[in-house]
């Protein structure tokens, strides 16, 4: 075998080994959302189509879940998610979550606290978005803007 042959065959193997890797390591979010939000399925929709897997959980009550994992219920919304150690509260970006995995800030997670006009997922034809923040949450409850939207 000439050596050029045998550098395309690991080069060829190489890839096939790669890229499901690859694949694999898209983040995943948990979230946990009542059944009848429509604009929680927009949201998961969202964060899967930019690149995260999402595994939806129906619950009763989102309550319990904002508590768990440490985001207090003034900043609450419908939903909650968890990604890699952190709290997802509400329609927060998907462009902030990656942040967020990128950074690795010491904090409980992120939140858009409501359900402002304009956020993934709440999108409204017709009616201008609404000004909002995503605010990265610290575990003593204490909160500060991450990312201002306008």
């Amino acid at each position: 075998m000439k050596r050029r042959d045998f550098i395309k065959g690991l080069l060829a193997a190489a890839s096939t080994t790669v890229l499901p890797a690859a694949h694999a390591a898209s983040p995943v979010i948990d979230v946990y959302k009542t059944e009848t939000c429509g604009c929680c399925i927009q949201w998961v929709e969202h964060l899967e189509a930019n690149g995260f897997k999402v595994n939806v959980n129906n619950v009763p009550d989102t309550a319990p879940y904002r508590q768990k994992y440490g985001i207090p219920q003034k900043l609450g919304s419908c939903h909650t998610g968890v990604v890699q150690g952190y709290a997802i509260e509400g329609h927060v970006p998907a462009r902030e979550i990656k942040r967020l995995l990128k950074e690795r800030p010491k904090a409980t997670g992120l939140a858009v606290p409501g359900m402002p006009i304009g956020s993934p997922g709440m999108e409204v034809e017709g009616r201008p978005a609404d000004k909002y923040d995503v605010v990265l949450v610290q575990a003593n409850g204490k909160h500060s803007v991450y990312q201002q939207y306008q």
